[in-house]
């Protein structure tokens, strides 16, 4: 069998460079491959700081139970009573009509629904649908690279019908962003704000956050798009993280090491304590990691989900059709060519993390066999 550092290094005509990490309770296999820069002028280390992308949604979906554990909201309150905007949605008459032929929802979006990816905003398997395609025109994706502050983007937002009554469906992405915008506005603090004083200090998570300090530039890989004649450079450590967002993505917008990950996922294996000290409660760690959709619903959904289901902010393994795949096992992918996942039966934690955007919802090679490496 390779070595963790050979299943890294048969890519590296794939991506500069990688850092990987696999934890079996309290073993711990890390390694870094390759360089921070196509260059090759920075090596990659154990503590390079990556654009995380989607693994966000996980992050930010523990941080939304942590008010709803101190009571200050629940699962089925509706999301109006903080985001007024949204109020009084309505829905397209079917998912392919214009999106001017609408009705009224049938009932409010609720924070479940959020947290579910079932609020009726959100990415289809066809995004040429017009809903979707108003949803893209409006926001653009990923949410972080618009200038737009969270009040400007919950008002453009609101301009867009739902694709689906709420709870109908499980839609990508926008739920998130969703989630970020409610945090705010529930505590009365800016989503970078509240996100370091209730979990990243506490988790020690002390190089995740939403900018790139200046002074840790120097551990900030460059991130790329495969083309035609190889990679493109589309931001640089000096670019887009170093300076704070006017929309912290709550979908997308973080930074983070293999590290800081490995602790986020041994607090929720360690059902939400840190220490003797109790964060979240085991019920809502539980719901989290648990899937929430109808047979229906995931297969709708299987352009990204691969016929497994949803929890809150990541997806949950319900059936073991690939060697990686074990019931149970709780994580997502990010399309900036990161991947974290745990297994709560097991305490197994793996995370990838990669420099090269990915080109679909599809797994990259080094993702299964890394995954493969890890079963």
């Amino acid at each position: 069998m390779p070595t963790l550092t050979e299943v890294l290094t048969e890519h590296a005509t794939d991506v500069p460079g990688a850092v990987a990490l696999v934890a079996h309770g309290e073993g711990l296999e890390v390694t870094a491959v390759g360089s921070a820069d196509a260059e090759g002028t920075v090596p990659m280390a154990r503590d390079s700081l990556f654009r995380i992308a989607s693994l966000t949604k996980p992050i930010v979906a523990a941080a939304l139970l942590l008010l709803v554990d101190d009571g200050e909201l629940a699962l089925d309150d509706p999301i109006a009573r903080w985001l007024p905007e949204l109020a009084s949605p309505v829905v397209v008459r079917t998912p392919a009509g214009p999106v001017d032929d609408v009705v009224p929802a049938v009932r409010p979006i609720t924070v479940a629904d959020l947290l579910t990816f079932r609020c009726g905003y959100g990415l289809a398997a066809d995004l040429t649908l017009p809903a979707v395609d108003l949803l893209l025109q409006v926001l653009g994706l990923p949410a972080a690279a618009q200038a737009l502050a969270p009040d400007e983007w919950l008002a453009a937002l609101a301009q867009v019908p739902l694709l689906h009554q709420p709870g109908e469906a499980w839609l990508y992405d926008t739920g998130s962003d969703l989630q970020g915008v409610l945090i705010a506005r529930v505590s009365g603090r800016s989503l970078p704000e509240f996100l370091a004083e209730r979990l990243f200090e506490p988790l020690g998570m002390a190089d995740t956050g939403f900018a790139v300090p200046t002074a840790a530039l120097g551990r900030f890989t460059s991130a790329y798009r495969p083309g035609e004649n190889g990679l493109r450079l589309i931001d640089s450590p000096e670019g887009r993280w170093s300076a704070a967002p006017a929309f912290p993505s709550g979908a997308a917008g973080l930074v983070s090491t293999a590290d800081d990950l490995l602790a986020f996922a041994r607090f929720l294996l360690d059902d939400g304590t840190v220490g003797d000290h109790r964060l979240l409660t085991a019920r809502s760690v539980h719901a989290m990691t648990t899937d929430h959709l109808t047979p229906a619903q995931r297969e709708a959904g299987r352009v990204f989900l691969h016929g497994q289901g949803w929890g809150y902010g990541g997806s949950v393994d319900v059936e073991a059709k690939q060697p990686w795949e074990v019931p149970g096992r709780y994580g997502w992918v990010g399309g900036a060519g990161t991947a974290w996942h745990l297994r709560p039966a097991t305490g197994t934690v793996t995370v990838l993390l990669t420099q090269v955007e990915m080109t679909s919802p599809e797994p990259t090679e080094l993702m299964r066999e890394f995954w493969t490496y890890a079963a």
